[in-house]
């Protein structure tokens, strides 16, 4: 339930904190006084655009905040505000917008700035606004279609319904990608096979072009390192190191400094020997071999002119072109198992839907007779003597609620139902629609509801027992209903007058409750207009005492 409402600087309101209770509040006023304007506040918290415009002139920007009692076992709202981050205020929310003078606006719940489609989601689930023109809704089919589905208890198969066409529409959207992409590699296959091919042909080795570049000198410079090699080996094989170790060795013991160098010089013979065991080695594997050379010219040629083919600057890139390819063929094989799973898959989604749509048509079925004997009973309560109310349902294009949609058919006079759009009266229209939403407070939980003259079109008997109807939805749940009918005022537990006021040149709303004879007094203005008589005055107290 609302609890309490603040506004700041919105349009004429200056500053306005108003507390209301639980049951049935009425809202009146003079037209004019400003009702719309406290409607139009309340809205921002649903969502509605907001600009500059709505400012008043007492500061930068408005602010508009409600304090909402919610149920703790509510748990749409409870999953809502977790879903979010939000704290769940233990019971209560907090729902404020502020709007700047550039225009933009800043919303928070319980104090956490969140973005206006959060504060929609959540105080949508915590106030219906009906104005006399919401009537429109009742030639809505998705109208049309929840009320039946709500009266059914339909709200498990609707999910499920959902859940599955979601699920179908998305396996299909998987597959149309998956079959594109197949198609494309199709077309390309033969492409990427035969270069697959030739690259898997050429044998290639990561670092294999530097081992034959380093080869190719090698083999093409064989003469003269064998040369070289040749005769490093004589000078070596000559070394007169160990002549010299010998006569180091017969004057060591006049002079031991000398048999020190004698033993640094047998130190570097062992070591020139090692270089020579070597540089024999080296000369030994050392080929002269033309052939081998032009092998290894004729393989450095083919791979180049691989690498010029593929407009690739190494063998590394030739190699990771060879493997993506081999992953793009892999894909494709891949990509058509994939498919055919998603057609299976669509298949078995398709059957699941199918028996659930199956299942919301059999319910919707078994529960339309009652809808048009429930809505038709309230019309007739409400001096629609011999109306006639029917619901038929219909085929209609899958979608997330199944594969029916709903006509509601109607007649004042009792013959020939049409559709409600093309039939009824804006006065026939209200009390449908009051029908419609006193059937839905019975079986579903639903937010605060604030009946904007919902009454319209209406008077005398037809009025009061409007004004009955809404009072019995207000012992279950909390009700505003803004009216201009003294039949309906007076069935209210709480009573709200809204007033205009001028200061200086501008004028203020304000509201506050009335109660006692202030409320006899304004039900008898209601009753006779800007002068009041002593008849209406009792008319009033009349109307109060019922």
């Amino acid at each position: 339930m609302l609890k309490s409402l603040q506004i700041r600087n919105y349009v004429l309101i200056d500053s306005l904190d108003v507390t209301f209770p639980e049951g049935l509040v009425i809202i009146t006023g003079q037209t004019g006084a400003g009702k719309s304007i406290l409607l139009g506040a309340l809205s921002l918290l649903l969502g509605s655009k907001a600009d500059s415009s709505v400012i008043g002139t007492r500061g930068d920007n408005c602010v508009v905040e409600a304090l909402f009692e919610v149920s703790k076992s509510d748990e749409v709202v409870r999953n809502l505000l977790i879903d979010n981050d939000l704290d769940d205020g233990s019971g209560e929310i907090l729902a404020r917008r502020v709007v700047s003078a550039s225009g933009r606006s800043r919303s928070f719940i319980n104090d956490s700035p969140v973005n206006i489609q959060i504060l929609q989601a959540v105080c949508s689930r915590l106030v219906d606004i009906h104005s006399q023109h919401q009537t429109l809704l009742l030639t809505d089919k998705s109208f049309q279609l929840s009320m039946l589905d709500h009266l059914a208890g339909n709200g498990a198969l609707l999910d499920k319904c959902a859940s599955s066409f979601k699920r179908l529409k998305a396996l299909e959207r998987e597959r149309e990608e998956v079959s594109g992409k197949v198609s494309r590699l199709a077309e390309e296959r033969d492409y990427i096979q035969s270069r697959l091919k030739r690259l898997e042909e050429a044998g290639l080795v990561e670092g294999e072009m530097e081992s034959l570049e380093e080869e190719q000198s090698k083999l093409a410079n064989a003469e003269s390192i064998k040369e070289n090699l040749s005769g490093a080996e004589s000078l070596l094989d000559t070394s007169p190191l160990k002549e010299a170790r010998k006569l180091f060795e017969k004057i060591g013991g006049y002079l031991p400094e000398v048999a020190a160098l004698g033993e640094r010089l047998e130190s570097a013979r062992i070591e020139l020997n090692d270089i020579l065991d070597e540089v024999s080695a080296i000369n030994s594997r050392t080929e002269i071999s033309g052939s081998r050379l032009e092998a290894v010219e004729e393989r450095m040629s083919y791979l180049y002119d691989l690498m010029k083919r593929y407009s690739a600057s190494s063998i590394s890139d030739l190699i990771s072109m060879r493997d993506n390819m081999s992953v793009s063929l892999a894909d494709s094989e891949e990509l058509e198992a994939r498919l055919e799973s998603l057609s299976s898959d669509i298949e078995t989604e398709k059957k699941l839907y199918t028996e659930i749509c199956s299942s919301l048509h059999a319910s919707r079925d078994s529960a339309k007779t009652r809808l048009a004997e429930s809505v038709l009973e309230s019309l007739r309560s409400l001096e629609l003597d011999r109306s006639v109310f029917n619901v038929e349902l219909e085929d209609s294009a899958p979608g997330v609620t199944g594969t029916d949609s709903v006509r509601f058919l109607f007649s004042a006079s009792g013959s020939n139902p049409t559709d409600v759009a093309k039939c009824a009266s804006g006065g026939e229209l209200s009390r449908l629609m009051l029908s419609l939403k006193a059937l839905m407070a019975r079986f579903v939980s639903m937010p605060t509801l604030i009946f904007d003259e919902i009454d319209s079109g209406v008077s005398g008997s037809v009025a009061d027992k409007m004004g009955k109807m809404i009072c019995s939805m207000g012992r279950d749940m909390q009700v505003f209903a803004i009216t201009h009918l003294p039949q309906v005022a007076a069935k209210g537990d709480a009573h709200y007058l809204v007033e205009k006021s001028f200061e200086g040149d501008g004028a203020v709303t304000s509201i506050r409750p009335v109660e006692g004879d202030e409320r006899i007094m304004e039900i008898a203005r209601m009753l006779s207009g800007s002068h009041v008589t002593p008849a209406a005055i009792e008319n009033a107290k009349s109307l109060l005492s019922d």
